[in-house]
């Protein structure tokens, strides 16, 4: 291991990192909170003002990704398409079989200029989560409870306001609603037999009605939709925690923006006036999409690629800079501090300093722990066996 890679490997490093990144989140919050007041004056300059502030906090994940971890990530797209990205709406359907795929997902995002504008359909729960989840609520983002019949009205509402956005935004949804594993899966086919509907090899049933409210709500707001499937070469896992330690991954990200569902495997672009606006009609439209990405990962599995042109997008020093910038604006006092403490010989200031220690480093690995697959959402396992009864 060489001497980079080994100072990757240190969790010294990684509580600097964490810092960082916490520190300078919460400050962001607490901007955030002040741009409040402007709301009721001018409401586009207080969305444009946020996308910026929310792309400090979202692009440090991504520095980790592309500059500390220096993952490839690899796009298979059409040519003729390719230009179109970062310049109009769009829905984005991500599959979600991996830790950090919703990473990757910001990664597409910031090679394309839109990450601080993303949005996503998420649990309420995050809302509450200081730095993101707060960051979330400041962009807008759609939360629900996952309980339908209470969501729609909120979700609706939410999706309505977005249609006046000032900013080119991709709306960030994964339909399976909650990330695969074996259990669930196993469980999801059951329902699929019950159902009558084509069973999947490698997702979950997609969840319909969000998918087709939010095609619904943001019909000529949005102008294609994007479908997307991630894998990673050699069977790669890669967690957080493996990023926070610098390995390297090798990602695949294969973006159907141009397709008509309608014809397998035609590559066209896929206009969102394509996509069904009955509610019935886009849930088999959608349970069509999501037998042909079975179809592609059954080819990538076998192929090691995707049938389309590979292009890796230019990487964006923004994300690096932003960091760079306050890792130097936060690590000065940190150090000036931990100089005092030393220099005072006091043994409780010492004392204190080493709790802090500790509790940052369960704070870190509790951070780490929420985007892990066995400690994931219960939700697929208890909905689908709910419906079932």
């Amino acid at each position: 291991m060489d001497i980079v890679g080994f100072l990757k490997s240190q969790f010294i490093c990684h509580l600097l990192i964490c810092y960082i990144f916490i520190v300078s989140g919460l400050i962001i919050n607490f901007i955030q909170l002040f741009t409040l007041i402007l709301w009721p004056i001018n409401k586009q300059l207080f969305r444009k003002i946020n996308c910026r502030l929310a792309y400090c906090i979202s692009s440090q994940m991504v520095m980790l990704l592309e500059w500390w971890s220096g993952t490839d990530c690899t796009l298979y797209t059409d040519p003729e398409s390719y230009h179109k990205y970062g310049k109009e709406n769009a829905i984005v359907i991500l599959n979600h079989n991996f830790e950090i795929d919703f990473l990757c997902g910001w990664n597409f995002c910031e090679r394309f200029g839109v990450l601080g504008s993303s949005k996503v359909l998420a649990k309420k729960e995050l809302s509450y989560m200081p730095i993101i989840g707060w960051m979330w609520y400041f962009l807008e983002i759609v939360f629900c409870k996952r309980k339908w019949e209470e969501d729609r009205k909120t979700v609706v509402q939410k999706l309505l306001n977005l249609r006046d956005y000032p900013e080119n935004f991709w709306f960030l949804i994964h339909c399976e609603g909650t990330r695969f594993t074996e259990q669930k899966h196993q469980i999801s086919m059951k329902v699929a037999e019950a159902k009558g509907l084509p069973k999947l090899k490698y997702h979950l049933l997609p969840r319909t009605k969000g998918f087709a409210v939010t095609v619904q709500c943001l019909r000529n707001v949005v102008s294609a939709v994007y479908d997307s499937t991630l894998n990673f070469r050699n069977n790669e896992n890669p967690t957080l925690l493996g990023v926070l330690n610098g390995k390297k991954y090798h990602a695949d990200l294969y973006v159907r923006q141009v397709i008509h569902i309608l014809i397998l495997f035609k590559q066209e672009r896929i206009p969102l006036e394509d996509v069904p606006e009955d509610e019935q009609e886009c849930s088999t439209w959608l349970h069509k999409l999501y037998q042909e990405k079975d179809a592609f990962q059954e080819e990538y599995f076998r192929t090691g690629t995707y049938p389309a042109v590979p292009t890796v997008p230019p990487r964006r020093p923004w994300t690096l800079l932003n960091w760079l910038f306050w890792a130097l604006l936060l690590l000065y006092p940190l150090f000036q501090l931990l100089i005092n403490m030393i220099n005072s010989g006091s043994s409780l200031t010492l004392a204190s300093f080493a709790f802090v220690i500790i509790i940052a480093s369960v704070g870190v690995r509790w951070m780490i722990g929420v985007t892990e697959i066995n400690k994931g959402s219960t939700y697929g396992n208890n909905d689908s066996k709910q419906k079932q009864k």
